[in-house]
């Protein structure tokens, strides 16, 4: 599933490419996770001022109204001049003056839905209940300890439902906790002050690195313009199972939670 890192470098390949464009034509083709939320010819006229992020969502601001995409468990986007013949996965395409954007999505959990604003109830219903955003100031420590002071669940899950704290996904999870040294079945409402602090500079430290990388590529992920990410060679943890730690040689273990594969070290991560 693309998290924060891919989904961010999904969103600086292309943004300056397509930031100005006016939308030509667009295209639906098999439902996906919601309707659009209006007839897509209506698209056509419309230009694409911006592209931002919040948490897995792009926004792409357009003159009138903004369309948010999410990439689901499986989808991707490319966008260029000239983009192959659609295939049974694409299901979504904008054809703008400056080139395609194009969504493929082989499981079709992802969305592409128009609001006619961030105010809009359907734009505040995907949007609202995301936390705070990893890589910004506003991910300071003493907001993210009193917030886990809350939250009984396990630290890996709390970290996963993406309400504390947005983006950081099944990869990027099993990596911080893995730098902070915390047991991922640790609830979270027993980690200190400084156990947390600890925790939340991991996970920026883990993001920052992985976006520096073009995200994680495990199977076919890449960005708009084709590129692979690069972290999966620098994983501590996550994938490695039985293989020693690069820390302290000990054999990497797996345990499922939430449905989800986490990895760990036992020794380095004790408690």
């Amino acid at each position: 599933m693309p998290e924060l890192p891919e989904v961010e470098a999904t969103r600086l390949s292309f943004v300056d490419r397509i930031s100005g464009a006016a939308i030509l034509s667009a295209w639906c083709g098999k439902p996906l996770r919601w309707p659009l939320g209006l007839p897509v010819d209506q698209l056509a006229g419309r230009r694409v001022l911006a592209v931002r992020r919040r948490g897995k969502y792009l926004l792409l601001d357009l003159d009138d109204g903004l369309l948010l995409l999410h990439l689901g468990m499986s989808g991707s986007l490319a966008f260029g001049a000239t983009l192959p013949p659609r295939g049974a996965h694409d299901h979504f395409e904008l054809l703008t003056s400056r080139g395609a954007l194009r969504l493929n999505d082989p499981r079709r959990f992802g969305a592409v839905v128009w609001a006619p604003g961030e105010d809009a109830p359907v734009a505040r219903k995907l949007l609202g209940g995301l936390g705070v955003e990893p890589l910004s100031r506003d991910f300071e420590g003493a907001g993210f300890h009193a917030a886990l002071k809350s939250r009984t669940a396990a630290i890996k899950q709390v970290l996963l439902a993406g309400d504390v704290v947005v983006g950081v996904g099944n990869i990027y999870a099993s990596e911080a906790l893995f730098l902070a040294g915390i047991r991922p079945t640790l609830s979270a409402a027993r980690l200190s002050r400084p156990r947390a602090e600890k925790l939340r500079a991991a996970i920026q430290d883990v993001l920052g690195r992985a976006l520096a990388a073009g995200g994680t590529t495990l199977r076919n992920y890449s960005n708009a313009v084709g590129e692979r990410g690069n972290f999966q060679f620098e994983a501590k943890v996550y994938g490695r199972e039985g293989q020693p730690c690069r820390v302290c040689g000990t054999a990497i273990k797996t345990i499922r939670q939430g449905q989800r594969a986490t990895f760990f070290c036992p020794t380095c991560q004790k408690t």
